[in-house]
């Protein structure tokens, strides 16, 4: 997998050297040298760890962290702050920010920030996924079925059930079992899951 770094910040010599430094990682950079020209370019369906400085002229690192929430980021971001700073980074790590440097900072710190990132969107990217495959597997029921699922899920017996949707008890054990089967769930418990699960993604997805 590529790893992608967006590097914002306005001097150009820390660009230079981090991004060298980061490519030899074996990181893939891209350098922007204020926070306009990075939003300018920001795509929120972009897979890839943000470094942000916090002092930059026109739009500083905490207004560019605004914007990129009020688009929905969810992109890691990890601050870059000057000697003194502290203040500023913990305002920032109170709006999302997933860690805070300070310059000059080690090269061994900033590996681990950034490789603390990627693992955030890996865990990401595995939950989309699980609420993904959720969403998929309630398309497989019938409405019937699905009516059924929505009261398991408000906690109805199989005979409130019955009387809910005017169906036989038997009946209801009949859906119960072909939707278990469907949603690939040995317990009701784990069919609770696949549920929740699937109604996360949908909201997301609003």
């Amino acid at each position: 997998m590529t790893k992608t770094i967006f590097l914002v910040d306005d001097d150009d010599a820390i660009r230079h050297s981090a991004s060298f430094m980061l490519r030899h990682a074996g990181y893939t950079v891209k350098t922007y040298p204020d926070g306009v020209s990075f939003l300018d370019a920001y795509e929120p369906n972009d897979s890839a760890c943000i470094l942000l400085d916090v002092r930059m002229p026109v739009m500083d690192g905490l207004t560019v962290q605004q914007a990129l929430s009020e688009r929905g980021n969810k992109m890691p971001i990890i601050v870059l702050t000057g000697h003194g700073d502290v203040s500023v980074a913990v305002q920032a790590m109170k709006n999302g920010a997933i860690e805070f440097l300070e310059k000059p900072y080690e090269k061994k710190a900033l590996l681990e920030a950034i490789e603390t990132g990627f693992s955030r969107i890996s865990d990401d990217e595995a939950q989309q996924g699980i609420k993904n495959e959720a969403v998929a597997k309630l398309t497989r029921l019938t409405t019937r079925e699905s009516e059924v699922l929505d009261c398991l899920v408000e906690g109805m017996t199989n005979k409130a059930i019955a009387d809910e949707l005017s169906i036989s008890p038997r009946t209801v054990e009949i859906h119960r079992a072909n939707l278990m089967e469907k949603l690939e769930a040995d317990s009701l418990s784990a069919a609770l899951r696949v549920a929740f699960m699937a109604e996360r993604g949908r909201k997301e997805a609003r």
